[in-house]
Formats: structure tokens, C-alpha cells, sequence
């Protein structure tokens, strides 16, 4: 039997609070698999659904993009991608009777988790300037509403073109075709707002800003590092992997603020044995103070230096440039900076560099925890630099592996979304399709919101995502978009970015992955790529939640049409009808997809060339993998001040919240929460349980206030905190973001705790 949505809106700021667990998956992420399943689609929708999840002839889960083994489980999903996939297939539903009965101000008032939970939006829908609710509209109105808005701009870089790491690579490419073809390179996407700083250090030192490893290396690796990245939560078919490595004798090192279960012990549901017992994962728990990898790195570069025999020197010697200068400022590193910098002890790292000195081949795995602080770019270089001495890029088992969150948004940047693209991929658009592309750079996350908010910007068009409650800022943010003449999300639910609006709105009702896409020439299917460069196809096996949903290819091809009219040669009503037309065109365009089509009828797809893993060629500027020699940075922290770290609850996917529980760390019933180490709670004079406002300081003197925060007396590392996003993005500038890549630093956050006055 399927629930109905919550009708009210549930209360989020008194949370019931217990141990953290100290295992991850096993019976109890079995029973909630169940429970949401049967809640959204009834279990004998959910049962067929769940059993096409990643499998061969299926369809890609809408959650992480961590990659499958040529051989699939019958069962290859986790937890919390069974919940995207429910809530995706879910039998409820967003009609116009539902915009109807709520105007925009109800709308407004809800949390994000009411919003998700309505269901399915079935109709487009428009938001008129100056009207209080959504009213249905037809298709060919919406497009000729955007077509009129951005015919009137007074230039194409008055638009600008967000895109969810949802969107296939069919999509992806259409839309940037467009938006080139229209004359802007505004396409800022979800990668500048979580591993733009991942790109920027890997493209500068390997050539390539993507991983290095496969699913083979991971199971042959002597030592994974796990820095910065919670799995359990985030990644958990991860956890899997890590499984396998530690089979086949395998040392994990897990670096982190906070403990996290899924990588203490991992309670495989795919057997029994590792339903019953387990298997314990990390041999090493570094409780590393926020922002202190670099300095961690930093150092343990230096003791790898001063061991004889320790440094790979064929490899060096052959394979990278900048050595000398890279030694000179590893070997200034200072054991009392790194431990006021890292929170550790000496014996700790001590104990690191042993297991790093007997592993012949090292993988470090990581996420947001390293990607999004002000020397972000700086501490991926200096992971980087770790690799390269031993030699542990582009050999078997060994290399560089960050962990990307959303399921196709690597393959949306190799699709073209990217607000800087390279000369050679505009000379290769341009040649195929007979246009002129812009060469300027566009904007990207944090540059666009500054463009609504000075009024460069007045167009605002999202492919799937919800922009506002993903970007820092709160309020700036909102402002900004509110300036917009109008605004336009492609959705599958509704969000906080449908109720924040420009002067008008559109709501595009898409397909989703669950969804059967039938088009003119019959059935279709999009392509995906995963964290590890491989490109699959993806099969949706459902109706549709309704007969007025387009898919985004044809959403995309339609407004191009409506835009762009005759003045167009781009064959846009032939990619809408067979998207194997838009596939021929991206195998003349994006290197490695030649002969596109007929590659990716192999089931399980190929995998793209990656010349440092491949060959140990290095296709930067010297030729050569560079070592790096930036400064060491860390936060300071004021006394009497915490340092605040952003993170994801277990029942949440970005922004996306399916639940108000934290069942891994003992929360239950709500997420204004913030997680203290008890001394550091005891010197503030904070009761476990006592209700604070959360106030963010910055160097310009300007503060933020999240206010209502339940303390919750945790084992953090000292001086840190933690508490859920998007609740806490308000405390983030707009303009605090990492040098070179511009992400929001949204995991060092300094605050101070007042004693709350609403609770």
C-alpha cells in the first residue's frame, strides 16, 4: 500500500538523539529499503523497479556515480539508492489541482522535505508576473515564453544555463550545443559547487581532471586512503570495494573529523556472513582536524623523502617535472605546525608512514571533506605530490580517485558543460555543426548568482538540480534569483527553487530515469558516465508519471527551435525523435567516443581513454606529471570559536532529504542539529541538548546567523563542528570560495555559539 504525503509540515528542530552506531548497512538498511518502497511505489512496483537498478539492460540509479563490476548482484543498490530511485518511481503526484490549492507564499513557508514528498509534477506550469500560485500551461506556450525572454536580452551572457549532474549525456550535449549556438558560454553546472577544485589541482598536475583508477585497482591496492569522504552515507555500494581490498589483504586509512560507521565496520547485504558479522575496514582512524590535510600530506611527503629508498626515482626522473622545487618546500615542513594544523599525534602519523611506506601500490579516495575549503586546490596538488614519489599513478592498483556525488556529472563536463571550455573542444563544436561558438569564459556557480544579483543576469534556465538550496549564501542568493525576469527549473518534484522566483517562472515537467522514453522513432535510451570513466546506457522500464512529461532531450530541442528558429542548421527535430543522431554527432565532437553507437550496444558499455592511467603519459603543459610547491594553509581558529564543517544526514542525497533521520549517528526526528566534541562543549558551556544560534564570522567583519541548533555532545575532532546543509548554507559568503576553482569553502566555516533565543 503507498502513503500519502505528509500533509503537514513536520517539525525539524527537536531531534531525539542517541549513540552513533559503529557499523553501517546489514538488516536495518534492508527494512528501510522496504519501508520507503512500499510508502512511494507499493512493493510489487518497487520489487520491479529495484531489480533494474544498475543492471545491464536497466537503468543508471539517479544517485552517486560510483561505478558496477562487469558482473552485477541481482540487488545492485544501496539503501539510499533505493530511496532516489522511490522517490523518482513514486505512484504520488504534483497535478495543477495541487498549485491550485497552494500559492507560492504556502509553498514558500514548507521545508525542502514536504516539498519532495508531494510526488511527481505532471503538467508545465507558469507562474505569471505578479500572480500568487502556478497555473498550467501548454508546452508551445512555455517555449515561446523563453523564447520571447531571451530574444530580448541585450546580449546571449544575459542568460544563464544550470545543469544537475542528473542530466544524461544526450541532454548535456544538446544543451551546451544551444547555449554556444545561441552565443554564451554561461553554463555553470553542480561540479563548480563540489569538485571544480578536483579538475582544477588534476588537470594542472596529470593532465586529465579526472580519477586515474578502475574498479580492478581499487581490489588491488596494498593501501587505500580515504580522506575527506564518508562513504556509509554518501557512496555506500563504496563500501563494497573497500570490502573486497581488504579480502585481498588490503590496509585502509581513513582520514576525518568525524567517525564514521560505514568505514569502521561494513555489514554486507549482498551474503550472509556479511549480514551477520561484518567486516572491519579501517586499520587506521586519523580524526584529522578540518582543513588539515594538506599540512598531513605536506609531512608525510618529507618522511617519504628522508627514506632511503622510499621515492620511486625512475618515475620521477622520467615521468614528472618540478622535483627540486617541490622537495625544497616539503622538506620546510615542521612536525609542531602539522600537529597544530592536522589535531593528530606524532605517533599517529607516524604509524600512517609505516603503512604507506610497505604499500607498493597507494590509492587516495576522496570528496567534499578536501574539495571545498579556501586551499582546496593546494591540498588535492599535494595528494597528488604523495602519489607521484612512490610512483603510484598510472600503475595497476594504485592512482588517484576522487569520488564524484552525482550519477552523470562527470559526463556532463565532458559533454561540454563547462563555463571555460577548451579551444579545441569549441574548434571541434564549431567545424561539425557549422556555428561560431563564444571563446570568452561564461560564468559559473558563484559567478552567476553575483550576475542576478547586479542584473547582468536576467535569464535563469536549470536542468534538473535545485540551485537554491545548493548554493551558500542563503539570502544573497535568493535575492539574486528573485531578480531574474524569469526563471525556468526542468524538474521531476518540486523544490526550494520552484517558490523562489524571478518575475516569472516555468516549471518543465521531465522524464526521469525510472521513466520509458518513447520518442518518434521509437523506444530510447541515454548514456551516462560514472566516477571512473566508464559510459553505460540507461533504460527506463516505467510509465511515465503522466502524458504531458517530456524528456530533457526533446525539452532542450524544442526551446532550441523556439529560440533559435530558421536562423538554425542544427538538425533539432531529428535529435528529439532518435537520440542515436544526438550520439553520431558527440563521436565527431568529444575525443574517446568515436564510433559511439555501436559501443555502447556492448552491454556494460567502455570505458574512455585516460593517458595517465593508460600509457603514464601526462598531457600537460610540460608533458610531464608536475609536482606542485604551494605554501601550507590552514584555518586559525579564534579561541572561544568553532571551526564548522557542512555535511549530508544518512537520510538525504544534496539537497534532496528523504527522511529526518541520522540513523548512523543516533538522530532521529530532525536536522538542526550540530555536533560538538563534548570538552569542547563543556569549555562553551553548552548542555548536551541546549539550543544555540549558529553565527559565522569572516575576515570583511560580516557575520551570518543559522539560528534553533540542538547541541548534540559527539566524538568530533576538537575545535570542530558539524552541521547538516543546506540549513547551514546561510552561514557561507558568496564570496568565500577556494582559490582557482571558486568552490563555496563551505567544510571551514568559523562560527560562535549564542545561546539560542527562539527555542
Amino acid at each position: 500500500m503507498v502513503s500519502r504525503p505528509p500533509a503537514d509540515d513536520p517539525v525539524q528542530d527537536a531531534p531525539q538523539v542517541g549513540a552513533p552506531k559503529h557499523s553501517a548497512v546489514g538488516l536495518p538498511a534492508i527494512g528501510h529499503t522496504l519501508k520507503v518502497g512500499r510508502e512511494q511505489m507499493g512493493l510489487r512496483r518497487a520489487a520491479r523497479t529495484l531489480l533494474k537498478v544498475n543492471q545491464k539492460d536497466g537503468f543508471d540509479c539517479p544517485g552517486c556515480a560510483w561505478p558496477e563490476e562487469d558482473k552485477r548482484h541481482v540487488a545492485e543498490f544501496c539503501e539510499n539508492g533505493a530511496k532516489a530511485v522511490a522517490e523518482e518511481a513514486t505512484l504520488r503526484r504534483v497535478t495543477p489541482e495541487f498549485f491550485a490549492a497552494h500559492p507560492v507564499a504556502d509553498l514558500a513557508g514548507r521545508s525542502g522535505y514536504w516539498l519532495g514528498q508531494q510526488g511527481r509534477i505532471t503538467h508545465p506550469m507558469l507562474l505569471e508576473e505578479g500572480a500568487d500560485r502556478y497555473d498550467p500551461v501548454t508546452w508551445e506556450r512555455a517555449f515561446a515564453i523563453i523564447a520571447e525572454e531571451l530574444t530580448s536580452l541585450g546580449s546571449p551572457d544575459e542568460a544563464v544555463f544550470y545543469t544537475s549532474g542528473r542530466t544524461s549525456n544526450e541532454a548535456a550535449f544538446l544543451l551546451q550545443l544551444f547555449a554556444r549556438e545561441f552565443g554564451t558560454n554561461n553554463l555553470p553546472d553542480c561540479s563548480n559547487m563540489c569538485h571544480e577544485s578536483s579538475g582544477s589541482a588534476l588537470t594542472e598536475t596529470i593532465g586529465i581532471g579526472k580519477g586515474s583508477v578502475s574498479l580492478e585497482d581499487m581490489h588491488r591496492a596494498d593501501l587505500i586512503i580515504v580522506a575527506g569522504q564518508n562513504p556509509g552515507t554518501n557512496h555506500p555500494r563504496m563500501l563494497v570495494a573497500l570490502e573486497k581490498a581488504k579480502a585481498a589483504g588490503a590496509k585502509i586509512i581513513s582520514v576525518n573529523p568525524l567517525p564514521e560507521a560505514g568505514l569502521e565496520r561494513f555489514k554486507n547485504p549482498q551474503t550472509p556472513q556479511g549480514m551477520l558479522r561484518g567486516a572491519a575496514l579501517t586499520d587506521l582512524f586519523l580524526k584529522i582536524r578540518i582543513g588539515g590535510d594538506q599540512a598531513l600530506f605536506r609531512l608525510l611527503n618529507k618522511l617519504i623523502l628522508r627514506t632511503d629508498g622510499a621515492v620511486d626515482e625512475e618515475f620521477v626522473r622520467e615521468h614528472t617535472h618540478g622535483f627540486e622545487e617541490f622537495a625544497a618546500a616539503a622538506g620546510a615542513a615542521d612536525w609542531d605546525e602539522t600537529l597544530a594544523a592536522t589535531g593528530l599525534r606524532r605517533d599517529e602519523i607516524e604509524r600512517a608512514l609505516a603503512m604507506v611506506l610497505a604499500s607498493e601500490r597507494t590509492i587516495v579516495c576522496w570528496a567534499m571533506g578536501l574539495t571545498q575549503h579556501k586551499h582546496s586546490v593546494p591540498t588535492i596538488r599535494e595528494v597528488v605530490n604523495f602519489l607521484l614519489l612512490r610512483g603510484n599513478i598510472g600503475r595497476p592498483g594504485a592512482g588517484v580517485c576522487p569520488v564524484r556525488g552525482h550519477s552523470n556529472v562527470q559526463g556532463d563536463r565532458t559533454m561540454g558543460i563547462f563555463e571555460r571550455p577548451s579551444a579545441a573542444f569549441l574548434d571541434a563544436l564549431d567545424k561539425e555543426f557549422g556555428i561560431s561558438s563564444p571563446r570568452h569564459h561564461g560564468f559559473d556557480v558563484v559567478r552567476s548568482i553575483q550576475a542576478l544579483r547586479d542584473g547582468e543576469a536576467k535569464v535563469f534556465f536549470a536542468m534538473g538540480g535545485n540551485f537554491v538550496g545548493a548554493t551558500p549564501d542563503t539570502e544573497v542568493t535568493e535575492a539574486a534569483v528573485r531578480r531574474a525576469r524569469l526563471t525556468v527549473h526542468v524538474s521531476t518534484k518540486l523544490n526550494r527553487s520552484h517558490v523562489v522566483t524571478g518575475a516569472r517562472a516555468l516549471i518543465l515537467p521531465t522524464l526521469g530515469r525510472t521513466d520509458k522514453d518513447v520518442q518518434a522513432s521509437g523506444k530510447q535510451f541515454v548514456t551516462v558516465e560514472d566516477s571512473m570513466g566508464l559510459v553505460h546506457a540507461s533504460r527506463g522500464n516505467l510509465p511515465p508519471a503522466g502524458p504531458e512529461l517530456l524528456s530533457e532531450p526533446a525539452i532542450v530541442a524544442r526551446m532550441a527551435r523556439a529560440v533559435l528558429g530558421g536562423a538554425s542548421a542544427t538538425p533539432w527535430e531529428e535529435f528529439e525523435k532518435d537520440y542515436a543522431t544526438i550520439r553520431d554527432r558527440i563521436a565527431r565532437v568529444v575525443p574517446g567516443f568515436e564510433d559511439f553507437n555501436t559501443r555502447i550496444a556492448h552491454p556494460g558499455g567502455f570505458a574512455l581513454p585516460h593517458a595517465p592511467r593508460d600509457e603514464r603519459r601526462f598531457p600537460t603543459s610540460t608533458g610531464k606529471a608536475n609536482f606542485t610547491a604551494a605554501p601550507v594553509e590552514y584555518p586559525k581558529v579564534p579561541e572561544g570559536r568553532l571551526l564548522l564543517q557542512t555535511l549530508r544526514s544518512h537520510d538525504q542525497y544534496n539537497t534532496t532529504i528523504y527522511g529526518l533521520d541520522d540513523r548512523y549517528r543516533g538522530i532521529k526526528g530532525g536536522r538542526r542539529v550540530v555536533m560538538i566534541h563534548p570538552d569542547d562543549a563543556r569549555a562553551l558551556g553548552l548542555a548536551d541538548g541546549s539550543y544555540v544560534d549558529l553565527v559565522s564570522e569572516w575576515r570583511d567583519g560580516s557575520e551570518r546567523r543559522a539560528p534553533g541548533f540542538r547541541v548534540v555532545h559527539y566524538p568530533t575532532a576538537r575545535g570542530c563542528a558539524a552541521a547538516y546543509y543546506p540549513e547551514t548554507n546561510v552561514l557561507v559568503p558568496l564570496e568565500s570560495t577556494a582559490d582557482v576553482s571558486n568552490t563555496p569553502a563551505s567544510k571551514s566555516v568559523i562560527v560562535r555559539l549564542e545561546q539560542s533565543p527562539t527555542v
